[in-house]
């Protein structure tokens, strides 16, 4: 089963977190209200856990077990060669950071394990660090509970939801968080078990749709609940970085993926479809190409205005992001199908 129309969504997300990663001198940071969209938009990165359990349900649904190697090795040649890109680029215009235990932590994929260390090097990479967490897990999850239909999971999930919610609301108003910049907010935002609760319901999410498929026209309930995130997240101050948007996520992705409206044959065209596929290469590039490009307009001698630099910023990303995934990512994963590496 593929989804062709949630492509897209992947795309919105990554350039949300593209934009509130850039100089908050940007335009968009002096508009009233606006600007708490763009200062929470790393929210994405939930989004993108949510959304990575909803397609390992749809991906793998049929199959009545999950051979762990063969997951291990496509997950390996999905996400690997483009974490390892991002860290290449980094070192471009980062050359002194070069260290051998922070390569070894980033190029092991546990970073996020160690508050402090989280936001090493290509500091992107930290949430692909929690997906290893993720795919480590799936096959056992898959195997032991979703195949069986062991509803023992729904319950432990929900469990550990309100338990994230609880400490992650709890852990600034007893005075253990420091502030930004500090080991308290690495544990708070980047530690791994903090974010399991997304995975998982993403994983409840495509159990359901995929024995609740219904194709109908939602293009006005999408539209609602596009609409309602936005609102959320310029109105209501909460901690949405754990898990929360997950109330939001949830239905924005199951009306998105059931819909047959106008929406989802705007959302289908090729040229949506391929910049969500090219969404995780703009992801995990996107600081270190904004490294390489400020270095160069400094080497050139240019003085543009912070606007500017962004309008250039984003064509340059799309173009890199291309290419990375043209050139590195999609012939990556063919070149391990043919030497049997990954099974289709």
């Amino acid at each position: 089963m593929k989804i062709g129309q949630i492509t897209f969504t992947r795309f919105v997300a990554a350039m949300a977190i593209v934009v509130s990663h850039f100089n908050k001198d940007l335009f968009l940071y002096k508009i009233d209200y606006i600007s708490n969209l763009f200062l929470r938009a790393n929210v994405g990165v939930s989004y993108f856990f949510i959304l990575s359990g909803f397609i390992m349900i749809i991906a793998y649904h049929k199959k009545d077990k999950i051979d762990y190697f063969e997951f291990y090795k496509n997950r390996f040649a999905r996400i690997y060669p483009l974490y390892i890109v991002g860290l290449l680029l980094y070192f471009m215009t980062r050359s002194e950071m070069f260290e051998g235990y922070k390569i070894l932590l980033y190029g092991l994929g546990i970073q996020t394990w160690i508050p402090g260390e989280a936001m090493i090097l290509n500091f992107p990479g930290w949430s692909i660090s929690v997906e290893f967490l993720f795919y480590l897990l799936f096959p056992l999850l898959y195997n032991y509970f979703y195949s069986r239909d062991n509803k023992t999971i729904w319950i432990v999930t929900i469990m550990i939801w309100l338990i994230t919610q609880v400490f992650s609301n709890l852990y600034p108003v007893y005075g253990a968080y420091e502030g930004p910049h500090t080991k308290s907010h690495e544990f708070l935002y980047y530690f791994p078990l903090w974010h399991l609760n997304e995975f998982l319901i993403g994983n409840l999410a495509g159990l359901f749709f995929v024995k609740n498929f219904k194709q109908k026209n939602y293009d006005v309930y999408v539209v609602l609940i596009f609409l309602l995130i936005l609102l959320s997240l310029i109105f209501v101050p909460l901690f949405y970085h754990n898990g929360l948007m997950a109330l939001l996520f949830v239905p924005a992705i199951l009306l998105i993926s059931a819909n047959n409206g106008k929406i989802t044959k705007l959302f289908s065209m090729k040229p949506l479809e391929y910049l969500g596929e090219i969404s995780y290469a703009i992801y995990i590039t996107h600081i270190p190409v904004l490294y390489l490009l400020r270095e160069f307009l400094k080497w050139q001698g240019y003085q543009f205005n912070i606007d500017l630099v962004f309008a250039i910023y984003i064509v340059v990303v799309l173009i890199s992001s291309t290419v990375f995934y043209q050139c590195i990512e999609k012939p990556m994963r063919n070149i391990l199908r043919k030497i049997s590496f990954v099974k289709q």
